[in-house]
């Protein structure tokens, strides 16, 4: 694998933003991995979930440009979970260490039905004031592969990585997006074969999200309109299951928007609030009061 072209913002961000590493199970094995950067004064900030085949630094340029705004962002690695539950017991106790009582969060991908399936895990006491869904799905059945999800932890990794890079786009592409591709295969090699498989399991793992249990939680869904692993029967699907939600399309981007295009995301609508994942320092008072008469506006509209 040659230099990878993202630099040299990627070896600036490696080389100023340390990542932590913390443990919240029993298991010492199971080490969740994040970074964490912006003001710290800020209880509800937006934290982003990878998908397969991602790393907590693929996120690098949103930290990179969101903090120097004045928020909070945290990206994460999962630990080695084999199922849903699992996975949103250990994600409640990684907040609980962390102090937040409630997040926003942005998930691509996997990442964003692990986010999906987090909120309708803590609807009964909610932990997630709002969704950023990019290019994610809300029922693993569209894969086709539920039948083979138990068998993930037996393949050896190079098989394990063969069936995700199946999904990466492989005909012309523009040059940032093959500096994406370029990337993101780079972080893939870096994935063990145990991290790969339990995520693989997580991917095709038979489940479906429950849209009545997080009805309330503002969404906004981000997607792209040239080739990616999300079929069009699956992005029909998530605007029917969200309704009401936001929609951010994106003429281009594949399967990696948030490393090739910069994309504004909907946290605006949180400033001046509690929830904002902002330093209310960082916000004016004529943008407050832009952001009260449009947030009037839709709500009369609605």
């Amino acid at each position: 694998m040659g230099e990878i072209k993202v630099s040299p913002d990627y070896n600036w961000f490696r080389s100023t933003v340390p990542l932590k590493k913390i443990i919240v199970d029993d298991d010492d094995s199971k080490i969740w991995s994040l970074y964490d950067a912006g003001p710290r004064n800020i209880r509800c900030p937006l934290i982003f979930l990878p998908p397969v085949s991602g790393t907590a630094d693929v996120f690098f340029r949103q930290i990179l440009a969101l903090t120097g705004w004045g928020y909070r962002v945290i990206a994460l690695q999962y630990p080695v979970y084999w199922d849903h539950l699992e996975f949103c017991d250990g994600f409640r106790k990684l907040l609980d260490h962390l102090q937040l009582d409630k997040v926003h969060l942005f998930g691509a991908s996997l990442g964003g039905f692990l986010a999906q399936k987090f909120a309708e895990y803590t609807h009964k006491s909610p932990r997630v004031h709002s969704l950023i869904l990019c290019n994610s799905f809300s029922d693993t059945s569209i894969f086709n592969q539920t039948w083979t999800a138990n068998s993930f932890w037996l393949m050896p990794s190079f098989m394990l990585k063969k069936i995700v890079l199946g999904n990466f786009s492989s005909g012309p592409v523009d040059p940032m997006m093959a500096d994406a591709i370029d990337f993101m295969v780079d972080r893939l090699e870096s994935l063990g074969q145990s991290e790969l498989a339990s995520r693989l399991t997580l991917n095709c793992q038979n489940s479906y999200v429950e849209p009545h249990k997080i009805r309330d939680i503002p969404v906004t869904i981000m997607d792209v309109f040239d080739q990616s692993a999300l079929s069009t029967e699956a992005k029909e699907e998530m605007y029917k299951l969200y309704p009401n939600a936001r929609r951010a399309h994106l003429k281009t981007g594949g399967n990696f928007p948030y490393l090739c295009r910069s994309a504004e995301i909907h946290l605006l609508q949180f400033h001046g609030t509690k929830y904002a994942a902002i330093d209310p320092s960082m916000v004016s008072a004529e943008e407050l009061e832009v952001q009260k008469g449009s947030l009037g506006v839709s709500q009369e509209e609605q």
